[in-house]
């Protein structure tokens, strides 16, 4: 691994193209010695192949959610006969490239299930997988090339996520995700490097958002907003093949990115990435969800499940103190200081970054499920708004150094739980990360990833579509174009519902 400072220049100081963290980010997606089939990390392939059917579940089991149903209408707005497929849908039904990322971001974002990596920032690293794999099937790729581009957008997702916060100026999350995305359409394209600075150049100006997408009542731009972000890495790389230029240097710039919207003018950053040849692993330091819930509360949600069992009534509960994170606080916490968060009318989106409603609904019911977990009546049940309305978070500067630890086996994402009773007794447990964590009690295997699609998929995707589907990503790297192709999952065309594009809309 090598370190590179990154910091603001003058524009009277230009800084060498060379020099310029967009070209080195470029530089990790079409390095070819590290990405040549001897160079492949097998851990690494098998954990793309795990992730490719991770998406596929989160996405079919959020086929006819409403958000999902309004993307994938606009994106069959736009039919192509040499396009891409769409989730759900017959295969030789094909669409625009760029709509094909945008519908299929949309269906994997929704239910907050996929995986996840935590450090400086938050990031859900699959996010890239709709863009990359819609641009493979439109330009008949093969399963190799469709590997080296998701093992290249991971490698630049996380060393940004692990170097630059965005969340403490208030910026989205997706300001990593859309470079990455482009970084990895150019590996998956073997472009050379001039033209991914380009693209990543475009692709980090035209992505940098605020974080009011996340913050009191959030709206279902949530799961639109990674899907955007692919969107825009599709138009960003398709402009820098044609040859066209971005603003430079994006990061260093005196009025650009570091200067303006985050640290300012004085901005050093130390980013880490991988050495020419070096192989491609930063995939296997993500994880994925067992529960549909932001990832901060996957710890806790397993906590919750085991000391229910100390507790015969919840009505003797005199109040709950979580114990955590910095991050966990003040984003998902009472410290965010969003009273929608204790609302039992708010939005499925806001209660799945309430961890003080998450942690009431998995101590009475033992169990999390997308959809009963989230449902009006679940979430205005008088005894569970009692519960709620106990709970509150405090941040202990413990747990936060233990989520920033530099050492991924030593990162903590969980808590301590105090329970006061009214009798005076007092309960107490933590847990450090989730039991399907890495270096959780139940780490998840190729097993668990097939168990978690055909559990989220039941009744709307065929036993024998899925074998069909676990079948090409054992084969990943032997894929043929034609194959690549087939990497989708149909559904019942029962669950499916009609495409609404004449009803409403401007396609």
């Amino acid at each position: 691994m090598e370190i590179h400072d990154i910091r603001v220049r003058r524009s009277a100081d230009p800084l060498p193209k060379m020099e310029q963290l967009a070209w080195k980010l470029a530089e990790v997606a079409t390095d070819a010695t590290a990405y040549q089939s001897d160079s492949l990390d097998p851990a690494a392939v098998e954990m793309v192949a795990n992730r490719i059917v991770d998406n596929a579940a989160v996405a079919l089991a959020a086929v006819g959610r409403t958000a999902v149903v309004a993307a994938r209408a606009q994106a069959m707005a736009h039919p192509r006969s040499t396009g891409a497929t769409l989730w759900g849908l017959d295969r030789g039904q094909l669409f625009d490239a760029e709509w094909a990322a945008w519908a299929n971001g949309v269906a994997v974002r929704e239910l907050d299930m996929h995986d996840t990596f935590l450090a400086a920032d938050y990031a859900h690293p699959a996010d890239s997988i709709p863009p990359i794999l819609a641009v493979a099937q439109q330009c008949q790729r093969s399963g190799i090339d469709l590997v080296r581009g998701i093992l290249a957008a991971y490698e630049v997702h996380i060393a940004l996520v692990k170097s630059i916060c965005l969340h403490r100026h208030k910026k989205d999350h997706i300001a990593h995700l859309c470079p990455a995305q482009a970084a990895g359409i150019g590996a998956l394209l073997q472009l050379d490097t001039e033209t991914v600075y380009q693209a990543i150049q475009q692709a980090v100006h035209v992505s940098f958002t605020t974080r009011q997408s996340r913050k009191g009542e959030i709206s279902s731009w949530k799961a639109y907003a990674p899907a955007h972000a692919g969107k825009l890495a599709v138009e960003a790389v398709d402009r820098a093949m044609r040859g066209q230029t971005s603003p430079s240097p994006i990061y260093e710039g005196e009025d650009s990115v570091l200067a303006y919207m985050l640290d300012g003018p004085e901005s050093h950053y130390p980013i880490q990435l991988p050495s020419k040849g070096e192989p491609r692993r930063a995939i296997l330091e993500s994880y994925t969800k067992e529960h549909s819930a932001e990832y901060q509360s996957q710890a806790l949600i397993d906590l919750a499940f085991r000391m229910r069992q100390r507790l015969a009534d919840f009505e003797t509960v005199k109040n709950i103190k979580i114990h955590t994170s910095h991050h966990t606080h003040y984003v998902i916490g009472s410290g965010s200081g969003d009273p929608q968060k204790f609302d039992p009318q708010a939005t499925r989106e806001t209660l799945d970054h309430s961890i003080m409603y998450i942690f009431a609904v998995a101590l009475q019911d033992g169990r999390w499920h997308h959809v009963d977990s989230y449902t009006r009546e679940r979430a205005t049940r008088e005894d569970t708004v009692r519960l709620w309305r106990k709970i509150s978070t405090v941040e202990d500067p413990s747990w936060t150094l233990l989520y920033h630890h530099a050492d991924s086996s030593q990162k903590a994402f969980g808590g301590r739980v105090v329970v006061e009773l009214t009798s005076g007794e007092v309960l107490e447990d933590e847990l450090s990360v989730a039991n399907a964590h890495p270096n959780g009690a139940r780490p998840f295997s190729r097993s668990d990833y097939h168990q978690k699609l055909a559990t989220l998929t039941r009744g709307i995707v065929s036993e024998q579509e899925r074998e069909r589907f676990n079948t090409l990503c054992e084969t990943l790297v032997r894929l043929s174009p034609e194959e690549v192709h087939e990497l989708s999952l149909v559904a019942d065309p029962k669950v499916m519902v009609p495409n609404q594009r004449c009803a409403r809309g401007i396609f």
